[in-house]
């Protein structure tokens, strides 16, 4: 538990001081984000926002690979797994950075990857699939709460195709969430609270979960957890630093490593539930476009919560409730795991 407590902290620490030098580097270099205009069916509304800063998601990979190392100092040992997870997680931070570069240099709101990213992530994620179960002894099993609850065996193969669709699906359901000031960062901070009582309750009883290193991903999760604390600071509206494709990439990644290696993938739904819904209003909304000959739309805009900003909600309006709505996502899902833990302890 004491590993736990130093990650979260020592992470929330570095990510505070971190983001705050961020914003003076990138605001004395003129590195701000640039905002799809009324041409691009962009957020005009947030136009005021343009130049702010961006790229902080780089405080927050950097703060929580910082409180996960530091952790380790209190003779945990490095597992394989969290070490493929985290080249996972760098691997996406890295094609998040690349596109919020390009971004910026062009002054427009697409980057190079912007047509061809989906691909390249989720290339990216049948690799970190393939090698997680190549390397380690991760169960290849659908699971809800642990890996035996379902029942449900995988071939290798479909195992990996499942993980990657999983880790792809992830970081565009939060990449997508990142349009309101806070809104992702503070969903993912309790996304990864959850999966820090989750690893740490499977460390607490291996003979019934049996998953390798919990520890090390509870440790992981927690200090995902400082970080986007750390970063919230500056990042609450009206926010002097966005997390740019860099942090969004990173932290949707990571939510999906932590469901993978803990065997909660199907309980991921839950925890990142607030993701869900905005991802789904996404695909919703070009459904119903392009259903209707591209003559008709179901919200106003989206994602969803600019649906709400267009109907008269204020931002702080929306990101309090979204935050609210998560938090209800992320203790359903705390309250599906414990009732199987009581539900097997009881047997």
């Amino acid at each position: 538990m004491i590993a736990v407590m130093i990650a979260g902290a020592v992470a929330a620490l570095v990510s505070l001081v971190g983001t705050r030098f961020l914003i003076g580097y990138f605001a004395r270099r003129g590195r701000g984000q640039p905002i799809l205009g009324a041409e691009d069916h962009g957020p005009v509304h947030h136009m005021g926002k343009q130049g702010t800063p961006t790229m902080g998601g780089i405080a927050i990979v950097v703060a929580a690979f910082v409180g996960w190392l530091v952790a380790h100092v209190r003779s945990i040992a490095f597992s394989d797994q969290a070490l493929i997870v985290w080249v996972g997680i760098a691997g996406m931070a890295t094609m998040g950075f690349l596109d919020d570069w390009i971004k910026v240099r062009k002054r427009h709101n697409r980057g190079i990857f912007w047509k061809q990213k989906n691909y390249i992530t989720m290339a990216f994620s049948l690799l970190i699939g393939w090698w997680l179960v190549s390397a380690t002894g991760i169960a290849e099993t659908i699971s809800l709460t642990r890996a035996d609850d379902l029942g449900i065996d995988l071939p290798t193969p479909l195992w990996v195709l499942w993980a990657g669709i999983i880790v792809w699906a992830t970081t565009n359901a939060v990449n997508v969430t990142d349009g309101l000031d806070g809104l992702a960062g503070g969903s993912a901070l309790m996304g990864f609270g959850a999966f820090t009582i989750i690893g740490y309750w499977v460390f607490r009883n291996p003979d019934l979960y049996q998953v390798v290193n919990p520890l090390d991903m509870g440790v992981l999760a927690a200090a995902f957890a400082g970080a986007c604390l750390g970063f919230l600071w500056w990042n609450a509206a009206p926010a002097r630093i966005f997390m740019g494709d860099v942090g969004a990439l990173a932290i949707g990644s990571a939510l999906a490593f932590c469901a993978l290696t803990l065997n909660t993938h199907l309980l991921l739904i839950l925890i990142c539930g607030i993701n869900v819904v905005e991802a789904g209003s996404v695909a919703i909304q070009m459904g119903v476009f392009k259903a209707s000959g591209r003559r008709r739309r179901l919200f106003k805009m989206s994602p969803i919560h600019h649906h709400f900003e267009l109907s008269g909600w204020p931002e702080t309006t929306v990101i309090i409730r979204f935050w609210l709505l998560a938090a209800v996502f992320v203790a359903l899902a705390l309250g599906v795991f414990i009732g199987d833990f009581t539900s097997i302890v009881s047997d």
